[in-house]
């Protein structure tokens, strides 16, 4: 049976610099080349969903500004087929990330708010939302989701019998309490381990997954606690404890990171969407993980999940 996903929250756009170094305080570094790509959780995860499963129907829901970057989302979105009838246009500009990208490193992130801080419950028109699943991303970046609006859109979705997901962004606070009040209202909680354990104070490493995804559980997460680091994916549900090592990949094979995680929970949800056990969900989400690392931006590597398995059939697990 055909699922109608709707990825609601965090729009913009990444406007990625290239460059030799990072310069220190009061020195010049000269850009080698800019680029522009989708970014956040409802194009990165809308996408995602869409070339996972082609005959899934995908939702764009948020807003963007009325200018260039604006319709450069709206217009890709509609390339890859995802229904963009429920992006709002805001007054303010387009949410953006200026993207300090060192070659062959790490990458550092400037990003403006913009539109997407306007977006909340009142722009959502659940009367024509008309889905399954609604992931909603991401708290801790979206002012009036974090402010309350994030819990009413939860519950009346949950009120409506449409299966609830989200996620959150790492960041480096003690703003976290503010995601607690939602958990009772979300089925299935995807996040990473950097973001689970400030959820719940305990130190995320790989021996306290299973305990953090039970504290996780009793703050009121419904179905299942997903939780993905580097070297392991785990899921506690009513099934019980399970874990999937990551794949063991070759030197020179990862481009990227950036999307990997949202790539992660697209592969989770198509896996809860096709009523996978616990392992296969985590297996899918790891094959998708795989193909965001393949490439610099955050959708470019993903495909088909025919593909995907095809491609890491060649890989080892750690």
């Amino acid at each position: 049976m055909k699922k109608t996903f709707a990825v609601a929250g965090s729009v913009l756009v990444d406007k990625i610099n290239e460059i030799s170094a990072y310069p220190k305080s009061g020195e010049l570094v000269k850009i080698k080349k800019v680029s522009k790509a989708l970014g956040g959780c409802v194009p990165n995860v809308a996408v995602d969903l869409k070339r996972l499963a082609p005959d899934y129907t995908v939702k764009a829901v948020g807003c963007v500004g009325a200018d260039e970057e604006g319709e450069f989302v709206v217009q890709a979105l509609k390339q890859e087929n995802v229904d963009t009838s429920m992006l709002l246009t805001a007054d303010d500009k387009t949410s953006f990330t200026e993207v300090m990208s060192v070659s062959g490193g790490q990458r550092t992130f400037f990003t403006y708010p913009g539109a997407s801080s306007s977006f909340g419950f009142d722009e959502i028109d659940f009367d024509a939302l008309n889905a399954d699943y609604l992931h909603l991303g991401y708290f801790l970046l979206l002012d009036k989701v974090d402010s309350g609006d994030g819990v009413k859109i939860l519950a009346e979705a949950k009120r409506r019998g449409i299966t609830t997901s989200i996620d959150l962004v790492s960041e480096n606070s003690d703003r976290y309490s503010l995601v607690l009040p939602a958990l009772p209202y979300v089925d299935h909680l995807i996040i990473n381990e950097v973001e689970a354990g400030a959820l719940t104070g305990i130190e995320p490493k790989k021996e306290n997954l299973q305990k953090i995804a039970q504290a996780l559980k009793e703050y009121g997460v419904k179905g299942k606690v997903i939780i993905h680091m580097p070297d392991v994916g785990v899921c506690l549900s009513e099934n019980g404890f399970t874990e999937v090592r990551s794949y063991k990949l070759p030197d020179g094979f990862i481009q990227g990171t950036t999307g990997a995680g949202d790539a992660f929970c697209a592969g989770a949800l198509i896996g809860i969407a096709q009523d996978k056990s616990d392992e296969e969900i985590l297996k899918i989400a790891g094959c998708s993980a795989v193909g965001a690392l393949s490439k610099a931006d955050a959708v470019s590597g993903m495909s088909s999940l025919e593909n995907l398995r095809e491609l890491c059939k060649n890989f080892e697990r750690k």
